[in-house]
């Protein structure tokens, strides 16, 4: 029987973004909820608290899942920032000296980032991502098997068109001329020990008129490794 699996939402993002790639789970016998995140909890991120307060919010559904199922463990999939905000949930190293938890790690069989920035030069993201990297690099524990899927479909370049997705990957691992998925670039998305996919034509954000990492027609490419 395939476990409850739960989705972090990409920074900025509601909940409600992630209905369709919930419906798709279900489809394939994947029990899965959202982390119920709205703009008003990433604006709350913005202060000395960090991503505490969606830390918090995921810690209450993995909690509530798991009793709901009545299994030991959840898979996590986490969009874009909500992937290296997995990370941090999954250690127990004070973050910001305000949430830690000795448990989580254990309660998780599987992380899929999908488009995530595990490097960062933008000023937001920076300490907490450096906190991650510094205190669990790569594909950290053992046990926990780690999936990172990269988007191949946008080549940045200072020109009409390309100009957005050139300066996203510049703040990202400070190479704008590279390839990504309109955001995060593939050298950011992937990590040492993971098993890491490339998704030729897979665009960032559930909110773009092209097809992106949850579309039918690339789940089954990343959704296999799910336990």
């Amino acid at each position: 029987m395939p476990l409850p699996t739960i989705i972090i939402p990409g920074y900025l993002e509601n909940a409600s973004s992630y209905y369709q790639l919930e419906q798709s789970l279900q489809g394939n016998d994947f029990p899965t909820v959202t982390v119920p995140v709205n703009l008003g909890n990433w604006i709350g991120t913005l202060g000395k608290k960090g991503v505490v307060p969606i830390l918090n919010l995921l810690s209450e559904t993995v909690e509530k899942t798991i009793n709901i199922h009545k299994t030991s463990q959840v898979n996590i999939i986490g969009h874009s920032a909500g992937g290296w905000i997995a990370r941090i949930y999954l250690g127990n190293v004070p973050y910001l000296n305000n949430y830690s938890s000795n448990k989580a790690h254990l309660q998780v069989a599987s992380l899929v980032t999908l488009g995530t920035p595990h490097i960062s030069k933008e000023r937001w993201t920076r300490k907490s991502i450096d906190f991650v990297n510094l205190h669990y690099p790569g594909a950290f524990h053992s046990h926990i098997n780690y999936v990172c899927v990269a988007g191949k479909t946008i080549f940045g370049e200072r020109r009409w068109g390309k100009w957005f997705a050139f300066s996203s990957y510049q703040q990202t691992c400070g190479n704008g001329n590279t390839w990504g998925d309109g955001i995060t670039p593939v050298e950011a998305a992937h990590l040492k020990g993971a098993e890491n996919l490339i998704i030729d034509g897979a665009t960032h954000s559930p909110k773009s008129p092209n097809d992106w990492y949850g579309s039918l027609q690339y789940l089954q490419l990343w959704t296999k490794y799910l336990k």
